[in-house]
Parts: structure tokens; C-alpha cells; sequence
């Protein structure tokens, strides 16, 4: 499957990063770059569970592609969510439900530093991405 524009604008990034430092630094950049969300949006139905960190979620289809945007209080997660936005942007349906966040995280050289739980978290905003209604 071919990725999103800005899926590999993110690995062409990532893969530049030498070293766990600059991609540290860079997933910052990133989580700043993330659309804001509405006190309104920051809703207990938004809320993604499963995240040790607070995490909201809204999604929209536009013309039969994703559209999603994401907040989080940790500064970390808002890098880690950057990028997984980036990773499924203007996807259809079918295929969001292959997209396969260990090997994504793994080219991006972020996989040996994502814990099992911050793995538990970004699984459960995968999920509630994939059960959000079209």
C-alpha cells in the first residue's frame, strides 16, 4: 500500500534522524504541528480509554477518506499521535483497518522506544479510529 503525502514526508524525516535524541526533538516538532481541538471536542465521548495519558480523538469522512485530529496533555503522545495522523490521513476505511502500527512505528526508529504501555495506548487510538462510525 502506498502511504499518505504526509506519511512520507514523516519517514523521509525520521529516517534522516540519526540518532534517538533527533527524532525525540523531532516528535516534538511534530506534536506541535497537531490541529487544536475544542474544550467541547475534549469530551468524555472523544476520550480515548486505554491511554495512560489523556488522549481525545475526532474523526470525520470526507468524500470516502479519514479525516482525524488529536490532542493529548503529554507532549511525547502529541508526537507519537502527529505521527500516527500522518500515517492514515485521507485513508478509506478498508484501508485503515491494515494499517499496521508496530511496522509503521518500527520505519519511522521509533519502535524499541515506545513502551508497551505508550504500544497499549496508540493500539486503542487505532481501534477507536477503526469503530468510528462512516
Amino acid at each position: 500500500m502506498s502511504l499518505p503525502e504526509q506519511a512520507r514526508k514523516a519517514l523521509d524525516a525520521f529516517t534522516a534522524a540519526g540518532s534517538w535524541e533527533q527524532r525525540a526533538r523531532l516528535l516534538m516538532q511534530w506534536g506541535e504541528r497537531l490541529e487544536a481541538l475544542t474544550d467541547a471536542e475534549r469530551s468524555d465521548a472523544n476520550r480515548v480509554h486505554g491511554c495512560e495519558s489523556q488522549v481525545w480523538l475526532v474523526g470525520e469522512m470526507r468524500d470516502g477518506q479519514w479525516h482525524f485530529r488529536a490532542a493529548s496533555d503529554a507532549r511525547l503522545i502529541r508526537g507519537l499521535l502527529a505521527v500516527l495522523l500522518a500515517r492514515v490521513e485521507g485513508l478509506a476505511a478498508e484501508e485503515l483497518a491494515t494499517v499496521d502500527l508496530a511496522d509503521w512505528f518500527n520505519r519511522l526508529g521509533l519502535g524499541r522506544q515506545l513502551s508497551p504501555s505508550r504500544s497499549n495506548g496508540l493500539n486503542a487510538v487505532l481501534k477507536k479510529m477503526r469503530e468510528m462510525p462512516l
